[in-house]
């Protein structure tokens, strides 16, 4: 189930990562030493709030994705500025122990039709050469993939 993010999802969502991924998982690097620090949890805080919750300041739509009750991750749909048609960049994070029972196929079926639902033309994901799960399930979605150095970008047109 994916449920929009809001206040308590944000804090459900920080719970699940803390206990459940990497920090360099889920959100950009922070300088300090390794794992969960105080200034990494307010920095996660932060982050969804400013790409996603502040109105003033948003500038994509998550989702908490929920498995039994449990929170599993998080997913993003951003519409990419500048563009002809309306290209939006998807993204998926999720617990370690949330991996390989087939929720990231389910998520990205799900983040598809919210973007042909909102008009988009293009569906848009970057993933690492290393990242073989991503491979897989961009692969499975009928979208191109274009390797640029470790980086590998998918692209799918609607």
């Amino acid at each position: 189930m994916l449920i929009p993010l809001d206040e308590q999802g944000l804090e459900r969502l920080l719970e699940a990562a803390v206990a459940d991924a990497e920090p360099a998982e889920v959100m950009p690097p922070v300088e300090g030493p390794a794992g969960w620090t105080e200034a990494r949890r307010e920095a996660f805080l932060a982050f969804h709030r400013r790409r996603s919750l502040n109105p003033d300041t948003a500038i994509e739509t998550t989702w908490v994705i929920e498995v039994d009750g449990r929170v599993r991750g998080a997913a993003r749909l951003r519409p990419v500025s500048g563009r002809a048609a309306l290209e939006v960049e998807a993204g998926v994070w999720l617990c370690r122990s949330a991996r390989g029972r087939g929720i990231g196929r389910k998520v990205a079926a799900v983040l598809l039709d919210a973007a042909r639902d909102g008009g988009a033309a293009k569906f848009v994901a970057t993933t690492t050469v290393d990242n073989a799960a991503a491979r897989r399930l961009l692969s499975g979605t009928g979208a191109e993939l274009d390797v640029r150095g470790t980086e590998i970008d998918a692209h799918l047109d609607f």
